[in-house]
């Protein structure tokens, strides 16, 4: 009878915890896509977490796959630590090389790109000063009669209310009263 294994040996398993490192090492380059990505175009804090949050995905999806091929389903600890340690010492050497030469790079870029595209800003500018006297011109026509119209109505220092001087009433007599035949009202 041929009974399969059910342990791993000391050599597998630091052939199993060699290749998480490794693989570990891979997310850090991943990692270092997405910062790239972050550098290029500029992001707020929603899409940051969004990136990190399939960032996570990726990992989730990648540790139960690499137990299942390489270590015959057997999802150990020592797997994920590798990973780990992998992964910061990525980041620690390599991955802060690349970033800065990413940093120069998209620094270039975006230099270049600025020089190219002078002449359309000029252009633009051009066409949107001419375009803004028109059309400021135009609305000066249109505005001004509205500017010059009164309206009438009155202004707060010409009102009863709230004032102490008409705590008694003195100049309002008509108010909540019928007008008698032949008696004036206040002028105000």
């Amino acid at each position: 009878m041929n009974v399969p294994e059910t342990f791993f040996s000391v050599n597998e398993e630091l052939r199993l915890f060699g290749l998480s490192c490794l693989f570990g090492a891979a997310f850090g380059v991943v990692y270092d896509l997405f910062r790239t990505v972050r550098l290029l175009l500029p992001h707020n804090g929603a899409m940051v977490a969004a990136e990190d949050i399939a960032f996570l995905a990726l990992y989730g999806v990648f540790l139960p796959a690499f137990a299942s091929a390489a270590a015959r389903g057997e999802l150990r600890f020592y797997f994920a630590l590798g990973n780990i340690i992998g992964f910061v010492l990525y980041i620690a050497t390599v991955g802060t090389a690349v970033v800065g030469a990413m940093r120069r790079i998209a620094a270039l870029l975006k230099k270049l790109i600025r020089v190219a595209s002078y002449p359309f800003r000029r252009g633009y500018v051009f066409l949107r000063t001419k375009a803004k006297a028109k059309f400021v011109g135009c609305s000066k026509i249109t505005v001004n009669p509205f500017k010059k119209m009164k309206i009438l109505l009155p202004k707060s220092g010409s009102m009863l209310y709230n004032k102490k001087a008409n705590n008694k009433r003195k100049n309002v007599t008509n108010v909540g009263k019928k007008e008698k035949k032949g008696e004036k009202r206040p002028v105000q």
